[in-house]
C-alpha cells in the first residue's frame, strides 16, 4: 500500500511538474551550460568557458510567453544585447575611465530594458551586467592562448542557447500560445488547491492565490492579443478556452464569498470538509485542461472525460447537501445555484478544449503550430515591448541609484586588486530594486544564500574531488539552480554559488580564499545596495499606495454602478459588465501588490499600513460581493427600484468620499450625514409571496447588498478615525 501511495504522489507530482516551466528551464539550463563547458574541458575549443557559458545558460533560461516569431526574435535581441555588453567591457580592462563610462551606459541600459518588458527586462539588466563586469577583470589566461576571444565566445555562447530552444520546436512542436491558456488554468489549479480544507491554507494564502490567478489572466490576456497579427484561426479557440477559464474561476471565487457569509453555527466547518472531494475533483479536472491543452493527446482528452463526469456527479450531490444542511432557505439556495452556475460552466469548457484539440494529425501539427515563423521576427517582438509612455519615475530614480552605486563598486574593484571583486558592483545591482522592501528581501536572500552555498563549497573542496565529479557537480547545481531560480530565490543562490566555486575548480585550482572572496563580496555589495536604497532618493510605498487605492476605488465604484443599474432594469451579465469586473479586480491586485510592499518598508516608514490594509480588503470584499450578485442577473427588472436607487446614492456617495481622501488627505465635511444615512440603511423586508428565488432574486441579492453598505460604513470609519489621529 505504502509503494501504491508512493507511486500515486510521484505520478501526481510528475503531472503537475509537467505543466510547470520550472523543470523543462532547468534541463535546457543545464545542457546549454555544460556542452560549451564540457568542450572546453575536453580541448575541443580553447576559449575561457565562462563567457560562453553564462551567455549560452542566460539565453537557455529565458521563458517567452507568445508566438515562435516572438520568441525568435527576442532571443535574437538578447544575444546582440549580451554581445555588445562584453564588447563594451574589453577596453575599460586596462582604462579606469572606459570602465567606468561602460558601467553608466550598461546600468543605465539595464533600467531601460526593465521599462521595455517587465517580463523580460530585469533578467536582461542582470544577466547583461553580469557579463559586464566579469569581462572588466583581467583575463586569467594569455588571451593569445584562446581559439575565441570573450567578445566571440560570448556570441557563440548565445547563439548555442537559442539554436537549443528553436531545435526543440519542431521536435515538440507545442504552440507557444498553448501553453501560455494552460498558465490561465494551472493558476485557477492553483487557488483550487488552496481553497481545499484539507490543506488548510489561511484566508492570506488564499488571497495570494486569487491575486496570482488575476495577474496570470491579465498577463495571458495580453499575450493573446499581442499575437493577433501572428496567427491564424487556432487564436480564437484559444482565447474562449481562456475566457472560460476566467468565467469558471469568477464562478468559484463567488461561491466562496457566498459561502464565506455564512454564519458560524458549528456546522459551517462540517460543511466545508463534506465538500472537500468536489473541491479537489474540480482541481484534477482543471489541471487536466492545461495538460490536454498543451500536449493534444488523446489520453489527456480521455483523462479529462473520466474527470469531467466525476466533477458532476460531486458538485450535483454537494447541492443536494447545501439544500439540507442549512438552515436558512435563501441561503441555502442560493449557494446551491451558484454551484450550477458552476457546473453549467463545465461543458462550455469542453467545447472550448475540444475546439483546440481538432487537429490531431501528426502529419499536419508540424506546418500547423509553426505557422507563425513565416512572419518577420521583429514586429512581434516591437509589438510586444513598451515603446510608449513615460518611465515610472520609481524607476527612472532606481536606475539613477543604480548607476552611481555600480560606478561606486567598479572603483572599489579596480582598486582593490581582488581578481574577482567584480561580484562587489554585480551584487549590488542584483540585489537593488526600485523599492526597499524587495530590496531588502533581496539582500537577505542573497547574503544567506551565498553564505550557505560557500559553506558547502568549502567543505567540497577538501575532498579534492576528480575532474568528472566536479563536471557532474556543476551540473547537478546548474539544474536546481534553474528549477529554483523563479520558486524560491534564496535556494536558488546556494546553488549558483556552489556552481561558481566547482566551475573555477574545474579549470584552475582554487583555495579557500577565493571562496571567502565571493563571500565578503557578496556581504559587502548587500549592504551597499541597502544604504542605498535607505540613502539616495528612496521610493517608499505609503507615498505612492494613496495613487493606486484611489484608481482600486474608482474602478470598484464603476463596477457597482454597472451592476446595480443591470439588476434595477434588468441586462444580461454582458462584455460592458466583464471589463468592468476585470479593472475592478485588476486594481484590486495592484492594491494589495503595494500593500505588500509597504509592510517590507521600514517601520518608521510604515505610518497609515493598518488603514491602508482595512481599505484595500474592504474593497476586496465589496467587490467579492458584487461578483455574487453579477450571477444573478437576467432580464428581469427589480422588484424595489427606489431602494436600489437609494442605495446606488449612498454608495456611490460613500466612494466618492474616499477617493477625495486619498485625492487630498481630507475628508470631505459631508462625510457625518453619510455614516448615519448608512447606518440607517435598511433594505426592504422580502414579499411572503415571493419565496422563489429563481424568479425573484431579492432574497438572494439583498444580503449581498446590506454586506456592501456595511462594508461601506466601516472604510469611512476607518478613514475617519485615521484622520482624527
Amino acid at each position: 500500500m505504502r509503494i501504491q501511495d508512493l507511486r500515486q504522489s510521484l505520478a501526481g507530482f510528475l503531472e503537475r511538474e509537467s505543466m510547470s516551466p520550472d523543470l523543462n528551464r532547468a534541463i535546457r539550463a543545464t545542457v546549454a551550460f555544460m556542452i560549451p563547458l564540457i568542450a572546453t574541458s575536453a580541448g575541443w575549443i580553447h576559449m575561457d568557458p565562462v563567457h560562453a557559458c553564462i551567455a549560452a545558460n542566460t539565453i537557455a533560461l529565458v521563458d517567452v510567453r507568445g508566438g515562435y516569431s516572438l520568441r525568435l526574435g527576442l532571443l535574437l535581441a538578447i544575444s546582440v544585447i549580451l554581445t555588445l555588453a562584453v564588447s563594451l567591457a574589453v577596453p575599460g580592462v586596462s582604462s579606469l575611465v572606459i570602465a567606468m563610462l561602460g558601467t553608466a551606459v550598461i546600468v543605465a541600459l539595464g533600467g531601460y530594458w526593465r521599462h521595455l518588458s517587465t517580463d523580460y527586462g530585469p533578467g536582461l539588466a542582470v544577466s547583461s551586467s553580469l557579463l559586464f563586469f566579469i569581462s572588466l577583470a583581467p583575463p586569467l589566461t594569455d588571451p593569445g592562448d584562446a581559439t575565441l576571444n570573450p567578445v566571440t565566445a560570448t556570441l557563440a555562447g548565445a547563439l548555442f542557447g537559442t539554436l537549443l530552444q528553436v531545435i526543440l520546436w519542431p521536435i515538440h512542436p507545442q504552440h507557444p500560445l498553448r501553453r501560455t491558456v494552460a498558465e490561465s488554468w494551472m493558476a485557477l489549479a492553483d487557488l483550487l488547491e488552496a481553497m481545499s480544507p484539507e490543506r488548510g491554507a489561511g484566508g492570506e494564502m488564499i488571497t495570494q492565490r486569487e491575486v496570482e490567478l488575476r495577474a496570470t489572466l491579465n498577463r495571458t490576456q495580453a499575450t493573446l492579443h499581442a499575437a493577433k497579427h501572428t496567427s491564424g484561426g487556432m487564436l480564437r479557440q484559444l482565447e474562449l478556452l481562456n475566457i472560460a477559464a476566467v468565467r469558471l474561476g469568477f464562478r468559484i471565487i463567488a461561491f466562496k464569498a457566498a459561502f464565506r457569509s455564512l454564519p458560524d453555527d458549528g456546522r459551517t466547518e462540517s460543511l466545508s470538509q463534506s465538500m472537500s472531494p468536489a473541491l479537489d475533483s474540480l482541481t484534477n479536472l482543471v489541471r487536466s485542461v492545461a495538460l490536454a491543452v498543451v500536449s493534444r493527446q488523446a489520453s489527456q482528452w480521455n483523462l479529462f472525460e473520466v474527470r469531467m463526469k466525476r466533477v458532476g456527479q460531486l458538485l450535483a450531490a454537494s447541492r443536494a447537501r447545501l439544500l439540507s444542511h442549512i438552515d436558512d432557505p435563501a441561503s441555502s439556495r442560493q449557494l446551491a445555484h451558484l454551484v450550477l452556475k458552476i457546473e453549467e460552466q463545465l461543458p462550455i469548457v469542453r467545447d472550448a478544449l475540444g475546439k483546440t484539440m481538432d487537429r490531431t494529425d501528426s502529419r499536419a501539427a508540424f506546418p500547423m503550430e509553426l505557422q507563425d515563423l513565416r512572419t518577420l521576427a521583429l514586429r512581434p517582438l516591437a509589438a510586444s515591448l513598451n515603446f510608449a509612455g513615460k518611465p515610472d519615475p520609481a524607476l527612472v530614480r532606481h536606475t539613477f541609484r543604480a548607476v552611481m552605486l555600480a560606478l561606486i563598486g567598479v572603483v572599489f574593484f579596480k582598486f582593490s586588486g581582488f581578481p574577482h571583486g567584480y561580484w562587489v558592483p554585480f551584487t549590488m545591482l542584483v540585489v537593488l530594486q526600485p523599492d526597499f522592501g524587495s530590496t531588502r528581501e533581496k539582500a537577505f536572500q542573497r547574503m544567506s544564500g551565498t553564505l550557505a552555498g560557500g559553506l558547502i563549497a568549502s567543505s567540497i573542496l577538501w575532498l579534492h574531488p576528480p575532474k568528472p565529479v566536479v563536471l557532474a557537480a556543476i551540473a547537478i547545481t546548474i539544474a536546481l539552480f534553474g528549477f529554483f531560480q523563479k520558486r524560491r530565490y534564496g535556494i536558488a543562490v546556494i546553488f549558483i554559488t556552489l556552481m561558481v566555486v566547482l566551475l573555477m575548480e574545474s579549470h584552475q585550482p582554487v583555495t579557500l580564499a577565493f571562496t571567502l572572496e565571493r563571500m565578503g563580496s557578496t556581504l559587502a555589495g548587500g549592504i551597499l545596495a541597502l544604504v542605498a536604497a535607505l540613502i539616495f532618493w528612496p521610493a517608499w510605498e505609503r507615498s505612492r499606495f494613496p495613487r493606486i487605492m484611489e484608481k482600486a476605488l474608482r474602478s470598484n465604484l464603476s463596477y457597482l454602478q454597472l451592476t446595480v443599474e443591470r439588476l434595477r432594469d434588468g441586462g444580461p451579465h454582458d462584455e460592458p459588465l466583464v471589463e468592468a469586473i476585470q479593472a475592478a479586480e485588476s486594481a484590486n491586485t495592484d492594491a494589495f501588490s503595494s500593500l505588500k510592499r509597504m509592510i517590507a518598508d521600514p517601520k518608521n516608514q510604515q505610518a497609515g499600513l493598518q488603514q491602508a490594509a482595512a481599505l484595500a480588503n474592504g474593497n476586496q470584499r465589496i467587490t467579492q460581493a458584487l461578483s455574487v450578485i453579477v450571477l444573478h442577473l437576467d432580464n428581469q427588472k427589480t422588484l424595489h427600484p427606489e431602494a436600489l436607487d437609494e442605495f446606488r446614492e449612498l454608495c456611490t456617495g460613500g466612494y466618492q468620499d474616499l477617493i477625495k481622501w486619498e485625492e487630498t488627505g481630507v475628508l470631505p465635511s459631508s462625510v457625518e450625514a453619510r455614516l448615519e444615512r448608512l447606518g440607517k440603511f435598511r433594505l426592504p423586508e422580502i414579499n411572503p409571496l415571493h419565496t422563489d428565488p429563481a424568479r425573484h432574486r431579492e432574497p438572494w441579492i439583498f444580503p449581498q447588498l446590506a454586506r456592501i453598505v456595511t462594508e461601506l460604513e466601516a472604510m469611512l470609519l476607518i478613514v475617519r478615525s485615521g484622520n482624527e489621529g
